[in-house]
């Protein structure tokens, strides 16, 4: 499969897992300079691995919020927490994996984890409750 092909599926997918304004917000936030590194994001992350059929995209969130969570990361950690809610994960799920992390690379990563889970966890749920006044009738 050719790079452009690929950049072009990964951004597909991309776009399905975190939303469009996400995306758009995180391939913009670097400008020009960042757009090479962004279309390897596309097309390598998500344009190849990604879409392997071995695994399937939850098993591939909570994997990810494993690696982002142990690594100390919790600007992708809390982008990983949102895909994850995206595609049916819970968050009793997450907070599972957040144990494991906490075990096994540390509890300052660990409890760092749980702080930008839980954020990303509250946003995702805000999303999803209608504004006050707003309710549907």
């Amino acid at each position: 499969m050719e790079f452009d092909e690929m950049h072009e599926r990964g951004l597909a997918l991309r776009r399905e897992l975190f939303g469009e304004d996400a995306v758009a917000r995180r391939m913009g936030a670097m400008g020009e300079f960042g757009e090479p590194l962004q279309r390897m994001v596309n097309a390598y992350s998500y344009g190849d691995v990604w879409q392997r059929p071995q695994l399937d995209r939850r098993s591939r969130s909570l994997a990810m919020i494993g690696i982002t969570a142990a690594l100390g990361r919790p600007t992708e950690l809390k982008v990983h927490v949102s895909g994850a809610l995206r595609n049916g994960t819970t968050p009793e799920e997450i907070r599972e994996v957040l144990l494991l992390v906490a075990l096994y690379a540390g509890l300052p990563a660990g409890i760092d984890a749980h702080k930008a889970a839980l954020e990303a966890i509250e946003a995702h749920a805000a999303q999803a409750s209608p504004a006050p006044g707003r309710e549907s009738r």
